[in-house]
């Protein structure tokens, strides 16, 4: 059974629409209980880093959730919620994140004929192999929507970039804790790959 997290602000139906494509059994939930009690858990985020902790606050959801990711249930943050696992976050203000991965989160730099948001597709590299990205090719395409990127302190966790200006980081696997900026279930067959490899963890 996958865990799908309702923070309040993310797209979940998509989300829970590509795992049930898969076979998957799935239930979106935002009672802390279950959170804690469950076998493999899904954030997705989309929306603002601030508004976003807020309503995980709110709910009671990031003791639950930091609880599971320290006792090594498999976690798979999507998007926003990749960001919300780090330290701090810059975007429309200095917000606290919720600590699973040290770090922080900023905006991608402006430059010339260069468009922020980021939006659209572009090819990932993999430094490692990784348990996530098992079976895909250097350079499979994904989608992207996102204006900040993540900066972690250990660059070793590190578990896919690729550029938009500048190198970042768009996914990172530590253990059971895994985490991508661009949307899988938006990301054709290559996406569906990725969230297969999170199912059969």
């Amino acid at each position: 059974m996958i865990t799908i997290v309702d923070c309040g602000i993310n797209n979940l139906r998509s989300a829970q629409k590509a795992f049930e494509h898969l076979g998957c059994a799935t239930r979106i939930t935002r009672d802390p209980e279950e959170v804690a009690g469950a076998e493999k858990i899904v954030l997705p985020g989309v929306g603002a880093y601030g508004a976003a902790m807020k309503s995980l606050n709110e709910a009671g959801l990031v003791e639950p959730l930091l609880e599971a990711i320290g006792r090594g249930t498999p976690f798979l943050g999507i998007c926003l919620a990749m960001q919300l696992l780090f330290d701090w976050s810059e975007e429309l203000g200095v917000y606290a994140g919720m600590g699973a991965a040290s770090g922080k989160v900023v905006r991608l730099p402006e430059a010339p004929d260069l468009k922020i948001p980021h939006m659209g597709w572009s090819p990932l590299h993999f430094p490692r192999a990784t348990k996530l990205f098992a079976g895909l090719p250097e350079g499979a395409m994904v989608y992207f929507v996102h204006s900040y990127h993540v900066v972690p302190d250990d660059p070793a966790i590190a578990a896919a970039t690729s550029c938009h200006g500048i190198p970042f980081v768009a996914a990172i696997e530590r253990d059971n804790l895994m985490a991508v900026q661009f949307h899988p279930e938006k990301s054709s067959a290559v996406g569906m790959t990725i969230l297969e490899n999170f199912a059969r963890v």
